[in-house]
């Protein structure tokens, strides 16, 4: 099974990008959305998350503010965080994986805000990123509810910049010329990854 790893900064239209492939069948794992599973009544992080950082589970949930900010500018504490969860994820994406060979996929997307980050790059065998210039991203970001100009800041001050990412894709969609382009070019990167003659190669310096 190929496996294609997108990702993107915030703001940069990964999400759409991600329900492009699905609409064009193939399955798409979602990280974030797993994590919030995890995080939500009866998920397997609440308890292990609870126990580790005091305060930060409220009405049988992770309150994902609260957490931020428990970790915010402490390494040690995100790392404590992400051992925690980075497990259960994976094992969440096991099942993922398995549930698409039974349905016969010959592909999938894993959806991967931190992709870089994490190390998980390496262990796809493409990676796209969704792109688009820096104005645009920042009117995007700031029209969401609650979202502030420092807020932004500290968030892309964890991330991966947009022109590393981009100068280490394999394919690279632009996002800021409007729905249909981008459906096109998701289209193309499946025709590729489908064709053994044009697939790229994995390159290991790309990591």
């Amino acid at each position: 099974m190929i496996l294609i790893g997108l990702t993107g900064s915030i703001g940069m239209g990964k999400s759409t990008t991600a329900a492009m492939f699905r609409d064009l069948g193939v399955p798409v794992y979602d990280a974030d959305a797993a994590v919030h599973d995890l995080y939500d009544k009866g998920g397997a992080a609440v308890a292990p998350v609870g126990e580790a950082f005091p305060g930060v589970v409220r009405d049988g949930r992770v309150d994902r503010e609260a957490l931020r900010q428990a970790v915010l500018d402490d390494p040690e504490a995100l790392k404590r965080l992400n051992a925690i969860v980075h497990p259960l994820v994976g094992r969440d994406r096991v099942g993922f994986f398995q549930r698409a060979e039974t349905q016969g996929a010959d592909m999938v997307v894993l959806d991967i805000p931190l992709l870089f980050e994490t190390g998980g790059h390496a262990n796809v065998d493409a990676i796209v990123v969704a792109s688009a210039p820096a104005d645009m991203q920042r009117e995007r970001v700031l029209a969401r509810p609650g979202m502030t100009p420092d807020r932004l800041t500290a968030i892309l001050s964890h991330q991966v910049a947009d022109a590393e990412k981009r100068a280490r894709a394999h394919f690279v969609v632009d996002t800021s010329r409007g729905l249909q382009p981008a459906r096109e070019q998701v289209a193309e990167i499946i025709a590729v990854m489908r064709d053994p003659q044009r697939r790229p190669t994995r390159d290991p310096t790309t990591g």
